[in-house]
């Protein structure tokens, strides 16, 4: 679908630029020397071949265009210029695909920009991380995972959408490297004791959904914070209430409030400047539109990018 089909929306023509949509604003880029320093830049991961490989509800590829389409009519309030890169090539194998998206985040990174990564699968994750650590392996980087899952399956025989914190740990680990990782909105039910048993091992900090609010989010990732330099914020769809967002991969029975999701951001960012640590990538991950009724779901998703997008920016 090209840019215009999907970027277009609303026009407050009467307000000026002061009633300016996204759809106004977002450049398509064709050339990455286009982006200045500060510019925030979005990506697409149309791959679901990870769900599928996790055994999860195919239709995740769709993600990227349907939250492009459900972002076109967010109000305008960022700074510097937005630009879509379009689509990452997707490639025969799961590991080819993460590689490829994981260059063009380190690419965009080392020119300064902000960018937030559209899913796809939750795969998408190691593909972020990786990008993230090649822009500059000097880092300490500190990740957040808002998520009904661990994601931290045994990767030995086969990748998928659940294995990309396990993949993280493993080559953390290899090399050295801290692995620092926070898990919030867990849904017990939904985890085997593997799994929690891997996350006791790794040192992972985990907050289950029921007692999740923005304060005690703030507390469980403090620690984390007093030891990175970079951070890596993903958020899985399937985060939320399945009445929130039907249109997900593995929809949760309980989930986290939407609302409590937006005040933790938006306490984040005020805290991660205050340490003085740098927040310039952030992706949305398991947006199926394929079960997204009436695209709840994409309008949901598109309220977690608008937030994620002004945290970062924010000084």
């Amino acid at each position: 679908m090209s840019h215009n089909a999907l970027w277009t929306g609303r026009t407050d023509s009467e307000d000026g630029s002061a009633g300016f949509r996204w759809h106004q604003v977002v450049r398509p880029c064709s050339a990455a020397q286009d982006i200045g320093k500060g510019d925030t830049v979005l990506l697409g991961y149309p791959n679901d071949s990870g769900v599928q490989a996790n055994k999860g509800r195919v239709g995740a590829s769709g993600g990227p265009n349907a939250l492009r389409q459900a972002m076109a009519n967010l109000p305008w309030q960022l700074s510097g210029q937005i630009w879509d890169q379009g689509d990452s090539d997707v490639a025969d194998s799961l590991d080819a695909t993460q590689r490829n998206f994981a260059a063009q985040i380190s690419d965009l990174l080392q020119r300064g920009s902000t960018v937030l990564g559209l899913g796809g699968g939750h795969d998408i994750a190691w593909a972020s991380w990786q990008g993230l650590h090649h822009a500059d392996s000097t880092k300490r980087i500190g990740i957040i995972n808002l998520d009904a899952h661990l994601d931290l399956r045994c990767c030995d025989e086969v990748t998928s959408s659940g294995t990309p914190f396990r993949q993280i740990a493993e080559y953390s680990n290899a090399r050295g490297i801290p692995f620092q990782y926070c898990c919030l909105g867990v849904s017990e039910a939904s985890n085997t004791q593997a799994l929690f048993n891997y996350a006791e091992q790794s040192g992972t900090t985990v907050l289950p959904d029921y007692a999740f609010t923005d304060a005690a989010a703030i507390a469980s990732i403090a620690p984390m914070l007093s030891n990175i330099d970079s951070l890596y914020v993903t958020i899985c769809m399937d985060a939320f209430p399945a009445s929130s967002a039907p249109g997900v991969s593995a929809p949760a029975a309980i989930g986290v409030e939407p609302a409590a999701v937006i005040r933790f951001l938006r306490k984040l960012s005020e805290v991660v400047r205050e340490h003085n640590i740098r927040w310039a990538l952030s992706d949305i991950a398991e947006l199926n539109p394929t079960y997204d009724k009436s695209g709840k779901t994409a309008r949901l998703a598109a309220r977690m990018a608008f937030e994620l997008t002004l945290a970062m920016q924010r000084p």
